[in-house]
């Protein structure tokens, strides 16, 4: 019973050869693994780097790409859409209240006459009819076809030989204003225009060229922006 067969002894002599074998298989898998780890991440340091390199251009293209997209929007809205105007006088107010040497900044609508055409008391950006180099913002107050007089500071408006207001309401000037000019008679597509700071206003009255084509419109003024905030629009029904 307690004696140990030789083909016990051998298949045990067998199995611890394999397992020494096993073993160091294991451990050659084990080296080789850890080669492979050590190549892959080397590789992947690698590529991690060029990675970085493309992540940071498609960041800068991307940057890039969106400061000309906004930088068009912007020229598209300043050129089609808005106009953002300096009013260096005083020869609107009080409807425009420009700051001394600083002036106003306004904002007027370019898409406002694409519809329909301006009405009397729009306050309008247009080509000065004298020197189309320049813009002007003015009220209009004559329209096509209409004849203007001024009496005495007091605007009277006719057509056809016919008194349409006597005198015309006009409740946003600064103050009374004086002297008589006129008549005259507004041509089709042209209006007649004039400050709301009458006595000091530089308009159709005073130019060359009396009166605004329909060709020299900008824009119709919307609302001021400095150095006060205040919708043009309103003042225009006041």
């Amino acid at each position: 019973m307690g004696d140990v067969n030789n083909n016990d002894l051998d298949f045990v002599e067998i199995l611890d050869d394999e397992d020494v074998s096993e073993d160091e298989s294991k451990e050659d898998q084990s080296v080789n693994k850890s080669n492979n780890k050590e190549k892959d991440n080397n590789k992947k340091e690698n590529l991690s780097e060029e990675e970085k390199k493309k992540v940071v251009k498609r960041e800068v293209f991307s940057w890039i790409r969106l400061l000309a997209i906004a930088v068009a929007v912007a020229l598209c809205i300043n050129y089609l859409i808005l106009f953002n105007g300096y009013v260096p006088s005083g020869s609107m107010y009080p409807t425009i209240e420009a700051d001394g040497s600083q002036g106003a900044r306004i904002i007027a609508f370019r898409l406002s006459y694409l519809f329909e055409e301006p009405k009397r008391g729009d306050i309008i950006i247009f080509k000065y009819p004298d020197d189309p180099r320049e813009n002007y913002v003015k009220r209009v107050i004559g329209l096509p076809g209409e004849t203007v007089e001024i009496i005495e500071g007091k605007v009277y408006i006719s057509k056809d030989g016919e008194k349409l207001e006597d005198p015309l309401y006009e409740p946003y000037l600064y103050e009374i204003p004086l002297g008589s000019y006129g008549p005259y008679t507004v041509p089709e597509d042209s209006y007649f225009v004039m400050g709301d700071n009458r006595n000091n206003s530089w308009d159709s009255r005073k130019w060359v060229n009396t009166f605004v084509p329909e060709e020299n419109l900008i824009g119709k003024a919307l609302f001021q922006y400095y150095p006060s905030i205040h919708n043009l629009l309103k003042k225009n029904n006041e």
